[in-house]
C-alpha cells in the first residue's frame, strides 16, 4: 500500500530530513481510535434502542427489518444492520463503535491504497494509514455531538458509515484494469447503490449529485481511453441509486413517515426558506469548527510527500482547480437538498442535528485532503530543498488536533461513565421489581448528548411505552423527583 522514497534525485534531499518515525505516525490517530472504541463499554439504550432492543428480542431478526419496512421508514438495509448488532443486546451497541470503526478504517486505508495504485505514487511508509486514520477521526471527533456521530449505533448505521460505504464503491473501480474487471467494478457499484438507496437517503442524495457531476465533466477530467467505462460505471452507480430509492419510497413504512411529518410540503416555499436559513447555520457551524483543518494538513502532509514511481515530484494536476470548484459547488448543492428533505422531520432543529450533516461532510472533509494535497504539491516543486519543515509542520497539527478531540472525548466518557453507572443500577432494580410481579415502574431519564429519553420530551413520548415492553411490564411513569 505504500512504499519507501528512495534515490539519489537531489529533489528528493528534502525526504531525507523527514524523520525515520514518520511510520509510527499512524499510531497517533489509531491510539483515539481505539481509546474511543474502549469508551464504547459505557454505552446504554437510548432512544430508538428502547425500541429495537425488545422486539428483537421478542420476535427476533427479521421482525425488526419488517418494522423498518412496512412501519418505520423503509431502510431495509439499514434495518438489517440496526438488527445485527440489536440481536446481542446492550452488548451489540457496545461492540458497535470499534467493530464500526475498524470497517471504515479498513475501508479507507484500502480506498488511499487504491488511488496510490491508480495514480503511480509512493509515499513514506505509514502515510497512508495516518491519512486514513487521520481522516476518520476528524470526521468521528470533530462533531458537534460525538455521541450521535460515532457512539449512537442508530445513527451511524444512517449517516456515519453510508458515506464511507460510497467512497469505498469506487475501490474496485481503481483497480480495475481488465475487461473482466471492469465489468466486476460496474456490477459492483450497482449493488452497493441499490444497498446505499435503501440505507440513507442524504447519502444517495450526494452520490447522485457527485455521479451526475462526473458524467458532465467526463471529458474534461478523464482520459479518452477510460471514458466509456467511467460512464459505464457511474450509469450502473446510479442505476442502483435509484432501484434502491425506488423501493425504499415505495415501502409502506416510508409512506407512513411521509405521512406523519407531512412530506408533502417539502417544496413549498416556506420549507424552502427556513431548509435554507438552517443549512446558512450548518454551513456556519462546520466553517467555525477549527479542527477540520486536521484534513487539510492531511492532504499538505500528502502533496508535500508524494513522489512518483521514479522518484520525481508529480506535476500538479491541470484539472485540480476545476475538480475542486466543481466538488465543493456539487457538496454544497447536496447539502441544501439533504436540508431540505431531512426539514419536515426534524424542522428549525435541522440545524443543530448534526448526524444529518455527515453524508456531505464526509465528501467535504475528502475535497479539503485534496486541497490540502494540491497546496503541498505546489509547495514542494517551488521549494524543493526546504519541505521536510512544511511536512513535519503538517504531521504536528495533525496530532495537536488529534490531541484537541482527544480532551472532548475524554469529558464525553467521564459523562458516558457517570450515565452507565446510574442505567445499571436502575437496571437492577427495574429488573427485580418485574421479577417481583410489579406491572407499573418508575423510569427516572438518564439522558446524555441531547439523547431522546423517556419523559424528556412532551412532544414525543414513544420511548415511555418501549421501555415498558423493554422491562415486560404494562407501564412506566416518570421517576424524577423533581422536574424543572
Amino acid at each position: 500500500m505504500s512504499g519507501h522514497v528512495s534515490g539519489g534525485n537531489p529533489a528528493l534531499s528534502s525526504l531525507r530530513l523527514v524523520p525515520a518515525g514518520m511510520a509510527l505516525l499512524p499510531l497517533v490517530p489509531l491510539a483515539l481510535l481505539g481509546g474511543a472504541s474502549w469508551f464504547a463499554r459505557w454505552v446504554r439504550p437510548s432512544a430508538d434502542e428502547w425500541c429495537f432492543l425488545p422486539l428483537v428480542r421478542d420476535e427476533g431478526f427479521m421482525a425488526l427489518v419488517n418494522q423498518f419496512y412496512s412501519t418505520g421508514n423503509g431502510r431495509i438495509a439499514n434495518g438489517v444492520l440496526v438488527a445485527s448488532y440489536a440481536s446481542f443486546g446492550v452488548a451489540g451497541q457496545q461492540w458497535y463503535a470499534g467493530i464500526s470503526a475498524a470497517v471504515m478504517l479498513v475501508l479507507l486505508w484500502a480506498w488511499a491504497a487504491a488511488l496510490l495504485r491508480r495514480t503511480g505514487g509512493r509515499l513514506p511508509r505509514g502515510v497512508p494509514l495516518f491519512s486514513a486514520a487521520m481522516v476518520l477521526a476528524v470526521f468521528c471527533f470533530a462533531s458537534t455531538n460525538t455521541y450521535k456521530t460515532f457512539f449512537w449505533p442508530a445513527s451511524s448505521v444512517s449517516h456515519t458509515f453510508p458515506p464511507v460505504l460510497a467512497a469505498a464503491a469506487t475501490i474496485p473501480a481503481l483497480l480495475a484494469t481488465s475487461r473482466r474487471g471492469k465489468a466486476l467494478a460496474v456490477a459492483f457499484a450497482c449493488v452497493v447503490g441499490a444497498v446505499l438507496g435503501t440505507l440513507s437517503e442524504e447519502t444517495s442524495v450526494v452520490a447522485l449529485v457527485l455521479l451526475a457531476l462526473a458524467l458532465l465533466l467526463g471529458r474534461r477530467t478523464f482520459p479518452a481511453g477510460q471514458l466509456a467505462f467511467v460512464r459505464a460505471w457511474c450509469a450502473a452507480a446510479g442505476a442502483g441509486i435509484l432501484i434502491g430509492t425506488a423501493v425504499l419510497l415505495t415501502s409502506p413504512g416510508s409512506r407512513n413517515r411521509r405521512a406523519r411529518y407531512q412530506a408533502d410540503s417539502l417544496f413549498t416555499p416556506e420549507s424552502l426558506y427556513a431548509s435554507m436559513r438552517g443549512y446558512a447555520q450548518i454551513l456556519h457551524t462546520l466553517l467555525t469548527t477549527w479542527q477540520y483543518v486536521g484534513a487539510i494538513a492531511v492532504g499538505v502532509l500528502i502533496g508535500v510527500l508524494a513522489r512518483r514511481a521514479d522518484g520525481s515530484i508529480p506535476r500538479p494536476d491541470r484539472r485540480a482547480p476545476l475538480l475542486l470548484g466543481s466538488g465543493a459547488a456539487a457538496l454544497l448543492f447536496s447539502g441544501y437538498v439533504c436540508t431540505v428533505i431531512a426539514y419536515p422531520a426534524f424542522g428549525p432543529s435541522v440545524a443543530t442535528a448534526n448526524r444529518l450533516w455527515n453524508d456531505y461532510l464526509f465528501p467535504l472533509l475528502l475535497l479539503l485532503v485534496g486541497a490540502g494535497g494540491l497546496l503541498g504539491n505546489l509547495t514542494v516543486r517551488r521549494y524543493r530543498r526546504g519541505t521536510a519543515p512544511v511536512a513535519a509542520g503538517a504531521a504536528l497539527l495533525g496530532v495537536c488536533v488529534t490531541a484537541v478531540v482527544a480532551m472532548s472525548l475524554r469529558d464525553l466518557e467521564s459523562d458516558m461513565r457517570v450515565r452507565a453507572t446510574a442505567w445499571d443500577r436502575q437496571d437492577r432494580l427495574l429488573r427485580e421489581r418485574a421479577a417481583a410481579g410489579a406491572t407499573v415502574l418508575p423510569y427516572k431519564p438518564l439522558a446524555i448528548s441531547s439523547m431522546l429519553e423517556p419523559f424528556s420530551s412532551d412532544e414525543r413520548p414513544w420511548p415511555a411505552s418501549c421501555v415498558a415492553v423493554y422491562y415486560q411490564v404494562k407501564k412506566v411513569t416518570d421517576g424524577t423527583e423533581h422536574r424543572g
